[in-house]
């Protein structure tokens, strides 16, 4: 589904009229804005495979912090990184250990074989550090979930499940408007937990690696 064809999904079950463009009026908007609220909610509630990126980071010798380019802050890691170049598994260490890592004398240049998130660039992406530090060209490649931008044009379509974020929208819509006589927010809701719950299973079904999700 588009951005304007859920809101309109969502426009109907309330039982009001559909719209040509979401920004059409102010009630469409708001209903925009829930369906961008419940994408959310339901990208943060599983790592869904149709979010998952691999993002690649080519080393210079002795450079240690590299940016993954549009990741931003709101990722998550769904494996563990791969050094290619030397078929590594990167091994996850804390900050305060890259730190002393990183200020032992003298420096260790080395094949990369650990890693921590540190820090963003100047476009708000998160940083890596590795250690060894690189001693020449190495590829490093990170897997990880990233959530869809905020829904702006009519004409973008949803990656995540639409029919979650259809009912976890109106389940919102309700509780802005009220009770009206139809389904009431508390039952939409749980009508949403119910059918995130299936999907979730039914995607743990094709990649049982990704069975912890966040609680709904």
């Amino acid at each position: 589904m588009t951005y304007l064809e859920l809101v309109n999904a969502v426009l109907i079950r309330l039982r009001e009229p559909t719209v040509d463009t979401v920004a059409l009026s102010s009630y469409s908007s708001l209903i925009g804005k829930f369906v961008n609220d419940a994408k959310r909610q339901v990208e943060d509630a599983y790592d869904w495979n149709v979010l998952g990126q691999e993002k690649t980071v080519t080393t210079v010798a002795d450079t240690y912090i590299y940016s993954l380019t549009g990741v931003g802050q709101k990722f998550r890691v769904s494996s563990d990184p791969l050094n290619t170049t030397s078929n590594v598994v990167m091994q996850n260490i804390s900050v305060a250990d890259m730190r002393q890592k990183q200020n032992f004398t003298p420096i260790v240049t080395n094949i990369p074989a650990q890693y921590c998130f540190e820090g963003v660039d100047g476009n708000g992406d998160a940083q890596v550090q590795l250690y060894g530090r690189p001693d020449g060209v190495y590829t490093i490649k990170f897997f990880v979930t990233i959530p869809q931008a905020t829904l702006t044009s009519d004409s973008t379509s949803i990656l995540v499940p639409d029919v979650l974020v259809e009912q976890n929208a109106y389940a919102r819509a309700l509780v802005e408007r009220g009770e009206d006589g139809g389904l009431n927010s508390s039952e939409a809701y749980n009508l949403y937990r119910s059918m995130l719950a299936d999907y979730i299973a039914l995607e743990a079904t094709r990649f049982p690696e990704t069975q912890e999700f966040v609680s709904i």
